[in-house]
């Protein structure tokens, strides 16, 4: 097998970390690993579902902040943007006054992945309603939606690891329809 070339998708974890998974993803191991631990695929598949999705865990846990007025998946995010999911605010003049108009756009990569990473990236962008930043108050938020968050990015860091290699998805649409 030749070398594989690492993207920066674990950058900043310890090295014991991100050694331990690249040795998986060499072995043939991390693919097995992660569907085991994770083998239910969500059934959000349409923009409309997402919405109702990202709005109920924003009602329950962020009750005060604004509901996001657009929710969808873009199929084009992470390869324009390098990013699985962002949160954008709008501000127009309408008369006299200021309306500010806020969209989450989800990688379309999730429309084929594990409940809890749909969840994962959903809570993260719902704390962006609340949080700026990536501080300290904006990740006690992301531990208060989804206490499994740190957990989760990791595991779902790993998996973009192993699909930077060519590895094939290992959660598709067929994987959803099987399981309904």
């Amino acid at each position: 097998m030749s070398k594989l070339v690492q993207p920066n998708y674990l950058a900043g974890y310890p090295a014991h970390l991100t050694a331990a998974v690249w040795q998986s993803i060499e072995r043939n191991e991390l693919g097995e690993v992660l569907r085991r631990k994770y083998p239910t695929v969500h059934g959000v598949r349409t923009d409309k579902a997402l919405y109702d999705y990202v709005t109920e865990i924003s009602k329950r846990y962020l009750r005060n902040a604004p509901q996001p007025s657009k929710v969808a998946f873009d199929g084009r995010l992470q390869t324009l943007q390098n990013a699985l999911g962002i949160h954008t605010r709008i501000a127009r003049v309408q008369g006299g006054r200021l309306k500010s108009k806020r969209e989450i756009h989800i990688d379309g990569l999730f429309r084929d992945m594990p409940t809890e990473f749909l969840r994962m990236i959903v809570v993260h962008e719902i704390a962006h309603l609340k949080e700026a930043a990536h501080d300290k108050a904006f990740y006690q938020l992301c531990r208060h939606m989804e206490a499994d968050y740190f957990q989760l990015e990791f595991d779902l860091r790993a998996y973009l690891c192993l699909l930077a290699t060519g590895a094939r998805p290992l959660w598709t649409e067929q994987t959803a329809e099987q399981q309904r």
